[in-house]
């Protein structure tokens, strides 16, 4: 590549600016627009040097930052494509398509290098999720997946091939495409199909326990983008009477919007602070609890945080948790249940949440660790509990 060192350059140039205090994706969008010299091919690989580097969390911080990069590069593509000047000599004849092979070259030059220094608080993770794995699991871009909503089916699929869009399928109606995929203006987002992470549609196996014979009153209480709504509505097949909150009213606003576009009727939609308790006026049979987390199983999407994340955030998301659930539960019904999702891997956010829900009057249905990082998707954690009291 002619521009790979100034592109090198570019990159420690930004890395030196960002300190983490907004998402990366953010910060480049923010920084390029102030900076019109590059065009768009020079921000796509600036950026990518960028994502790469911080891939790598804190292993090897005592490395310049080019030589950092030149691992990070190894470690995240199959084959080394445009940066063969970054990349040269014996590193270019031990290039292998497995991640983990290329993973303990780089051991053998930089006997430093673990899982455990690459993902902060290794230690945190729970057992339930193959460590090694999962963090090789970082260096590689996670897919984009759609659900398709029911009657859709078949609109998608072509549209898909006619666009000559590649995709896996995942049975019955979720679908992997190449992450740069473009298909907004091909698709009616939320419509016809919903942008939702493969682990995020699969707590749907959990909400189908709660079937029953007549309507159901169901409560997203941290709704955030309304993944979750959108899903009960479309896998519970009797009739949902949803009621949906959030804390931030910027995103009850792009809610109501959202839910227009996809058809979706709740019958009741407000802000709430949860962490505080709160009066409603009935109780429910399913709470869907989509909690704050540390987000640490979507980190492949946000690799910055693997440089930037501190054990301390974990007991402020904890606290969060603990409190959230303790002021939702006495709207569960008898008999009803309590849907408690994560997008983390912690055990302290899940496993640890659940035993204290269980302390109490609630019994575990079920539970599942959604190992995304097998299928290019995000890793989640989600228990159902039942209210026997």
């Amino acid at each position: 590549m002619k521009y790979a060192l100034q592109y090198l350059r570019s990159a420690e140039t930004i890395c030196g600016l960002y300190d983490g205090s907004v998402p990366l994706a953010a910060f480049l969008k923010q920084y390029f627009q102030q900076h019109k010299k590059f065009g768009s091919k020079d921000r796509r690989y600036i950026s990518q040097l960028c994502y790469s580097y911080y891939r790598l969390g804190r292993a090897l911080t005592d490395l310049s930052f080019s030589e950092r990069t030149r691992i990070a590069l190894f470690l995240c593509l199959e084959e080394p494509g445009s940066w063969t000047e970054i990349i040269t000599g014996d590193w270019l004849s031990q290039w292998d398509r497995e991640a983990a092979k290329r993973f303990s070259f780089v051991r053998e030059q930089y006997p430093s290098l673990s899982a455990e220094t690459v993902f902060p608080c290794f230690d945190a993770i729970s057992e339930r999720f193959d460590k090694q794995p999962f963090v090789l699991s970082h260096f590689i871009q996670p897919d984009l997946f759609i659900r398709i909503r029911p009657g859709h089916e078949k609109t998608v699929r072509s549209q898909l091939a006619a666009a000559d869009i590649a995709y896996r399928e995942y049975p019955p109606n979720s679908l992997a495409l190449p992450n740069a995929s473009s298909i907004d203006k091909l698709l009616n987002i939320d419509q016809e199909c919903v942008i939702q992470d493969l682990s995020s549609q699969r707590t749907g196996e959990l909400l189908a326990k709660t079937e029953s014979k007549t309507p159901l009153a169901v409560w997203d209480c941290c709704a955030a983008s309304g993944g979750k709504s959108l899903l009960a509505w479309d896998t519970l097949h009797h009739p949902v009477q949803l009621t949906v909150s959030d804390l931030r009213a910027s995103i009850i606003a792009n809610l109501r919007k959202r839910f227009q576009a996809a058809g979706v009727q709740p019958r009741s939609i407000f802000t709430a602070d949860l962490t505080q308790p709160v009066s409603l006026p009935q109780t429910f049979d399913l709470v869907i609890c989509d909690a704050p987390c540390s987000g640490s199983g979507t980190w492949g999407r946000t690799p910055e945080q693997l440089f930037f994340f501190s054990r301390e955030k974990i007991l402020h998301y904890t606290g969060l948790q603990e409190r959230i659930t303790k002021n939702v539960l006495p709207y569960v019904k008898h008999n009803g249940y309590l849907l408690y999702i994560t997008c983390s891997v912690f055990t302290a956010e899940n496993e640890d949440i659940v035993a204290r829900l269980e302390a109490g009057a609630m019994k575990t249905v079920d539970t599942v660790w959604l190992k995304g990082y097998s299928d290019r998707a995000d890793s989640m954690f989600a228990s159902l509990l039942q209210r026997m009291d």
